[in-house]
């Protein structure tokens, strides 16, 4: 959230620089007062951009996030009426405010910071990163709890990014994930449009899905009022050229830009995951309520 003068400043960002760490030796990196981080070991530096360190290419692989965060700043956000992103969190990691009350938790992929929104409300001290390159920022054995909902299947390797968080975890610390199912097939002609969609300009997508989602969505939600035919040609359409159909325009919008715009969308099973989770030795593992949702633990270290 922005800081405003009325605010405190956080005590997650007094001790933040204990956290970070460089990118190329490791060494614990110094504040360099309001223009970022040096390294004292290899003086290379990190700027800070609008209050925000930066440790890679902004745009990497990830321009397109970067494009709808920007343009869909607040739409996912919770507020007095609406609850939607503490349900998500909840439905897509298992966790409950309990188990971050006072925690050190690092949020993969945090975007706009739709749930470490959530999990600092639950009283979480939350550290948020976005690209998965990133994770090398943070010194090793060092969150309570890692979560990445929804993110990581967009990386070149969804296996590998996983098991590359196992070792920012304390012993016994949990690792949540969130990733798109492999078992609906729903997504088959989708992944066919983003063959091409992905390489237009994020702001050239935006623009004909400005046009599209509306016209495909009126179309499906009337063809479904037809009798008989109808409901059977608007699954037809909708197969072959999905959009989201939430009720909320922007929210269905932003989904749909979302399915579209990524170079990288993987899909996976509770086999796949489970088993990278044996890989990296975690143990108590339990699935979320909306699939593919997985957590476990860090075992802790022996007497």
């Amino acid at each position: 959230m922005p800081t405003t003068e009325e605010q405190l400043p956080s005590p997650l960002a007094a001790d933040l620089q204990d956290i970070l760490r460089c990118l190329s030796c490791g060494a614990t990196l110094e504040s360099d007062q309001a223009e970022g981080f040096v390294c004292p070991g290899c003086k290379r530096a990190y700027s800070k951009v609008n209050g925000i360190a930066r440790f890679v290419d902004a745009q990497h692989y990830a321009a397109s996030f970067g494009f709808q965060w920007h343009r869909y700043q607040k739409t996912q956000l919770d507020h007095d009426e609406v609850r939607e992103s503490d349900r998500q969190f909840r439905m897509k990691t298992a966790l409950r405010p309990e188990e971050l009350k006072g925690k050190l938790v690092l949020d993969v992929g945090c975007g706009m910071g739709r749930f470490a929104e959530v999990a600092t409300r639950w009283g979480a001290r939350v550290v948020g990163i976005d690209l998965s390159a990133a994770a090398e920022v943070a010194a090793k054995n060092l969150a309570d709890v890692i979560y990445s909902v929804g993110v990581l299947h967009h990386t070149p390797d969804c296996e590998a990014a996983v098991k590359a968080l196992a070792k920012y975890l304390k012993p016994g610390g949990t690792l949540a994930v969130w990733l798109y199912s492999g078992y609906n097939k729903w997504y088959r002609f989708s992944d066919f449009w983003r063959r091409f969609t992905h390489k237009m300009k994020p702001q050239t997508l935006h623009g004909i899905l400005k046009v599209a989602v509306p016209v495909f969505y009126n179309l499906n939600q009337g063809l479904r009022r037809v009798p008989l035919v109808g409901p059977p040609v608007a699954g037809a359409i909708h197969h072959v050229f999905p959009v989201n159909r939430q009720k909320e325009p922007e929210a269905r919008m932003l989904d749909t830009f979302d399915w579209y715009s990524p170079k990288y969308q993987s899909k996976h099973t509770y086999e796949q995951v489970f088993r990278w989770y044996e890989d990296m030795g975690m143990e108590d593992m339990h699935i979320g309520e909306f699939s593919i949702a997985v957590r476990g633990r860090k075992p802790a270290k022996r007497a």
